[in-house]
Parts: structure tokens; sequence; C-alpha cells
């Protein structure tokens, strides 16, 4: 694993713009205190892949490829097919990452995306299984950050829900314990849509969806998963700051209030449920 980047130090006087706007309720961007920067989200953009998304939240672009295969199931759930998510923060998108293995950035925000579709159950993987033991679909999602402005977790988790929502996998049939996929597809079998939101405490207030130098000024952050019923799935704390009690209570609240208008933003920009 690679040298994780450090955070890069912020003017004194910039820093303190900041803090001090967001005390009064105000931000650099204009943007309520709790306001999310415009998703822009598209679908189905790697032709090649069995899913894929574009998202930019602001100037952050990610995109995610889905790709699934026939593989084995772990030997501890033999009747479950396989998901893995990587991201990979390529030095295009932001002058401080570096090429090679993952660092504890890259591998943070996958294992935060990661969470929030296991916990919610959003791919049935029950329904992935060919035969127990022995063969399974493995659901690949690989996230590539494009573009860095801050809030990679969001921009990662919107563009992960909606590859997995637009991917689609062959049909298959089973003679003789051989498996043969068929050219008909089929959608991947979906259960919940989880949406994720990440707050950031600045000074002593709270704000949603912070940019790049809100982050750098930021003395902790909380990501919140929330699943299409309201029920929290997922909670990732980051930072070096602490997050009171009350502060937490607060942002489960806010994300489970948000939760439905983001949920049907993802899926009006693809169509989803449309067909």
């Amino acid at each position: 694993m690679s040298a994780t980047p450090q955070i890069p130090p912020i003017s004194q006087i910039e820093g303190k713009t900041i803090i001090d706007l967001v005390a009064n309720g105000r931000r650099l961007d204009g943007r309520g205190l709790l306001d999310h920067r415009g998703f822009d989200i598209r679908a189905g953009i790697i032709e090649k892949a069995n899913g894929s998304a574009h998202v930019s939240l602001g100037k952050t672009k990610v995109m995610v490829g889905v790709k699934v295969e026939v593989g084995e199931p772990f030997p501890d759930v033999p009747d479950q097919g396989v998901l893995t998510v990587n991201a990979e923060l390529v030095p295009m998108a932001y002058p401080l990452f570096e090429p090679g293995p993952p660092d504890e950035n890259s591998i943070e925000l996958a294992r935060v995306v990661d969470r929030g579709i296991r916990e919610s159950k959003m791919v049935d993987l029950k329904k992935l299984c060919i035969i127990p033991n022995e063969k399974a679909f493995v659901v690949f999602v690989d996230i590539y950050v494009l573009d860095h402005d801050g809030n990679l977790i969001d921009a990662s988790a919107a563009a992960a829900a909606a590859a997995l929502l637009s991917a689609r996998i062959n049909k298959f049939e089973v003679k003789n314990g051989e498996v043969s996929l068929l050219p008909e597809t089929m959608p991947l079998p979906i259960s919940n849509i989880p949406v994720t939101m990440t707050f950031a405490k600045i000074g002593g207030t709270i704000v949603l969806d912070p940019s790049l130098e809100e982050e750098q000024v930021m003395s902790s952050r909380l990501t919140v998963t929330v699943d299409k019923d309201g029920n929290l799935c997922a909670l990732q704390k980051g930072g070096m700051g602490h997050m009171a009690i009350q502060d937490v209570k607060e942002c489960v609240r806010l994300a489970i209030e948000r939760a439905p208008q983001l949920r049907e933003s993802i899926l009006g920009a693809i169509g989803y449920g449309k067909d």
C-alpha cells in the first residue's frame, strides 16, 4: 500500500474566511449549509461494461463501471453471488493522488460505497448464485475518480448506484453441471436503493456535501447511508476531530429526511423503472 497523501494546507486567511462564513450560515459557493451541489448523472456510458455511470457533483467527477463474470461463491456463503468494490484515485484527478497500489483514501472510499450497497442489500446476491458451492455471478464495481473537488464519497455512491441500476447480465442455463450464458440479458436483481450523504463539521457547524476547500478546514465528517425504507444502514466517521452524539443524531435525521428526494433524482436521471 502506498503512502497516504495528506490534505494540503490552506492559507490562514482563506481558512478563516470559510470558517467565519459557515458560522454565519453562508458558504463560499453561495449554497445554504445543508444544500447539495447539483448532481448530474448519466448512465450507460461504457458500451462494453454491464453497467456504467458518470456523476458530476459540482466540479467533482466520478465514473463507475460494473462488470459481471461467472466465478465461484465464497466458501462461507456458498449460496450467494459475490460483490466487490474497488476505487482508483488517478493522478489526473488531483495533484496529490499517486499512481500505484491503493492508499488509505481509496480503500476507505471503496469500503464506504461497498458497505452502503451490501448492508442495504441493494443487490440480491442469493439470486446471483448459479450452482451452490460451485458457480455464481461475481459483480465488480470499479470507481474511477476523474476530478476531485470534494465529497468523493457521495459522488461515488451515487455513481455506483446508477451503474448497478442500469446493469444487465446474460441469462444462463445449466446442463449436466455446465453453465452456458445465453445472448438474452436481464437486469441485476435489485432489492433496495441506498443513498449516501456526507456532512462535515466546520467550527461548531454542520454542513452537507463539503467542497474541497471545506474539507481542508473541517475537523471531522460523517457519512450516512439510508435505504429505501428510511433505515440507517451505514455510518462512516472521518477526520481527526470529534462528532458529538447530538451532531450524529442530527446528521442521521437530516439524511433520513432528505434521502427520498436524492433517490428520486438518481432514478429520474437514469430513467429507472420507465421500461
